[in-house]
Order: C-alpha cells, then structure tokens, then sequence
C-alpha cells in the first residue's frame, strides 16, 4: 500500500475519492454540460504516485487540484495534488457512456504534495501550478460550484470514509498535456501564504 507525507509523519489513504465538473470555467473549456448532480469517481489506492509520466500508454494530461485528507469526521489537512488523466480514452469512454477508471484510475495517476494540517477549511485557499515558471492553472475554493463541506456530506451519503482517505476537488481550467522534460510547481495557498509547494519534473 502507498503512502502520502502529512507534516513529519506517513499515511496510508484506502482511496482517492475524486470531484469532476466542479469549476465552471474548466467545463467551458471541455466543451462539458454543468451537470445537474456532483460528478464522483474513485482512484485505488495503487494510483498514488510520486514521479510525473508524460505517457502511460498514450499521452497524459495535469489537473492540478485542492486535496483534502479525511480524518475523525472531517477534513484535517490539505496539498495540491494531479490528477492525470488519459483525455482520449476518457473521451472514448465518455461517448460510448461507460466508466473513467481506465483513463483516470491508472498507476501513478494520483500526484500529491506533502499534506499539511489545518484547523479549519477556509473559503481563500486556493491552488496554483506553474509549469516552467507559467501560470497555467489557478483556482480557489470560492469559484467550487460544491464546497469542500458539501463535496464531504455527499460523499458520506453512499460511501464510508476511513481515516487518511483523499478527497480531489476537481480541477480549475487551464489543463494540458504533461510534456517529458518540463518543470512543474503547484502550490497552496491563503492569503497570499504559500502554505505548501511541491515540484515535478516530467518525465
């Protein structure tokens, strides 16, 4: 099983429970309907990764996304994650109205930055992630159309959580295809405080 740094310590997720269609502008930018319900899919936990693959089969595209770790009844830490993404499998998939874990649940598909604690999900959090010192993506929870709050309520309606599990929130628009060679940065930020950044180079 895989594990993800939170502080100075290791845990273990069971899953990856990840939010699609949650910006409006990154909708816009797909081509996507704003759906009339939350879109929900999970990742194992043999997707968490730490190196960032151009290819997997075919060529793969970031998200960069707010994740949040699960523990005790609510969300007690935060990193910015990837969620790589197959697009023209997922788009196969899509046209024919069958599930997305072959484009979206795939080893080393979950990236994630070390997790660091929070009291509290405040609404100015936000994410951005350069790539070769360009901003590409930015996003904050304000724009959600699901906060993480109600992102956690749904998902207690049908699944039980368990300790150290991960919720992705859904990604901002700007995504792209993962170039061999370029530089990722993602951050975390409140305020204007970079709480936590992480950096890949893809390979």
């Amino acid at each position: 099983m895989k594990s993800v740094k939170v502080d100075t310590g290791y845990i273990t997720p069971s899953k990856v429970i990840c939010v699609g269609r949650n910006y409006a502008s990154h909708i816009r930018e797909l081509g996507n309907e704003i759906p009339d319900d939350m879109v929900l899919f999970m990742k194992p936990n043999a997707a968490i990764g730490h190196q960032l693959n151009a290819k997997h089969q075919e060529t793969l595209h970031y998200e960069a996304e707010l994740c949040f770790m699960y523990q005790q009844g609510e969300f007690c830490a935060v990193a910015i994650g990837l969620d790589l993404t197959k697009r023209a499998l997922q788009s196969q998939l899509k046209t024919k109205g069958l599930p997305w874990e072959r484009a979206k649940a795939f080893t080393d598909s979950a990236l994630f930055s070390d997790f660091v604690t929070l009291d509290s999900v405040d609404e100015n959090l936000a994410l951005e992630l350069h790539i070769n010192g360009e901003c590409r993506q930015s996003g904050a929870i304000a724009m959600m159309l699901y906060s993480p709050q109600a992102i956690l309520k749904e998902i207690q309606s049908f699944i039980e959580l368990e300790d150290g599990d991960i919720i992705m929130t859904g990604t901002p628009a700007g995504v792209g295809e993962v170039v061999a060679g370029d530089l990722f940065e993602g951050r975390v930020l409140l305020h204007d405080t970079v709480l936590v950044t992480k950096q890949w180079r893809a390979s």
